[in-house]
């Protein structure tokens, strides 16, 4: 196929057309991030000036040679490197569960069900990583629109011994926090990766500590991180806004010396978001496989599914929140990051097994 490509554009390739098994099909298809989905087709779209000036639908053997698709193109099917997690490895050639244990009296998710007791929170954190958890998500403020901000020392006091009590029995633990005394302190208790919703641009010195430390680390992107995760004035195309700032952050850390294999991307549903904008980020979810980078999906029990469910609470949002965390599978994301553990945990498996029939040669 003949396109004209503007030389100066940006160009974006968001996997279409997914497929279940390559049985078959030599040629036809490009698998995503080494995971267990494949496309048959891209949506190839050339940007300038901040306007979409293509967009076309191609097949896999019809992409044009432009040495710009094909690094894209080779981002895209490398296979993401497994993280080792103190005892743990986590592959990430498979959508795995990371577990959300919030320590905060005001989440709006858990109303602070394991704010008061530290025994309790960790039993909790067990029970989570028996259930099929790959990875437990620890945080001690609140990240809901209006939430106060906690002090960083009582951040610590809330996350601190949870970690060193869950550490000592093995399990892998993510940090999530803005602050860099935050993810120091939870990392010299037993934490293996941050989770930073500000991308690391909150705190000066959150950089610093990971690159230091040598962890993983989750770069989430909100609109305005240095002032808080909800704000900003909206975009003028959502999909390639947020797919440009993750890709200039993920540049910027493994610049200052972190891993790119350590990197991962989250496009911050719900936060500084409206609806419309997480729809599109959740349909186009598979066009950050062109990072490079392994995807986190956190949509779990997010206002958007009480907007598409008449108003919803929170405490009743199973099913729209699996119906993500599925949308998040099938995109190839590889961390889906949930409240309901054991619900998430059979769906994906029952996902896997589907999948695992289908790669059976006919």
């Amino acid at each position: 196929m003949t396109l004209d490509l503007p030389p100066s554009a940006r160009l974006y390739l968001r996997p279409v057309q997914l497929a279940d098994t390559p049985v078959n099909r030599d040629g036809e298809l490009v698998r995503l991030a080494g995971g267990l989905s494949w496309c048959s087709a891209f949506e190839l779209i050339a940007r300038e000036k901040g306007s979409r000036v293509l967009q076309r639908t191609v097949s896999v053997a019809d992409l044009p040679e432009d040495p710009r698709i094909a690094a894209i193109l080779r981002r895209i099917a490398a296979p993401r490197a497994p993280l080792t997690l103190g005892e743990r490895v986590v592959r990430l050639d498979q959508p795995q569960v990371m577990a959300i244990l919030n320590r905060t009296p005001d989440s709006f998710s858990d109303a602070g069900a394991h704010m008061q007791d530290v025994d309790a929170a960790a039993s909790a954190g067990v029970d989570m990583a028996a259930a099929g958890a790959a990875i437990l998500d620890i945080g001690g403020e609140s990240t809901r629109p209006g939430a106060a901000e906690v002090w960083e020392g009582e951040e610590i006091e809330r996350v601190v011994p949870v970690i060193r009590r869950l550490a000592r029995g093995g399990a892998a633990i993510s940090v999530d926090t803005r602050r860099a005394a935050v993810m120091a302190a939870a990392l010299q208790a037993g934490a293996h990766l941050v989770n930073d919703v500000a991308a690391l641009l909150y705190d000066p010195g959150a950089l610093d500590v990971v690159a230091a430390a040598g962890c993983p680390v989750v770069l989430m992107h909100s609109p305005e991180p240095q002032k808080g995760p909800h704000g900003g004035e909206g975009y003028g195309d959502v999909l390639l806004d947020v797919y440009d700032w993750l890709e200039r952050r993920v540049e910027e850390v493994a610049t200052a010396g972190v891993d790119r294999a350590q990197i991962l991307v989250d496009p911050g549903i719900g936060f500084g978001k409206s609806l419309q904008d997480n729809l599109a980020l959740i349909n186009g979810l598979a066009l950050f496989h062109g990072l490079g980078c392994a995807i986190v999906l956190g949509a779990s029990r997010k206002r958007m599914i009480g907007a598409l469910a008449n108003e919803a609470p929170a405490d009743q949002r199973l099913g729209g929140s699996l119906a993500l965390a599925l949308k998040g599978a099938e995109a190839g994301a590889q961390l889906i990051r949930v409240h309901d553990v054991v619900e998430t945990v059979q769906a994906l498996r029952v996902w896997r097994g589907l999948r695992d029939a289908a790669l059976i040669a006919r």
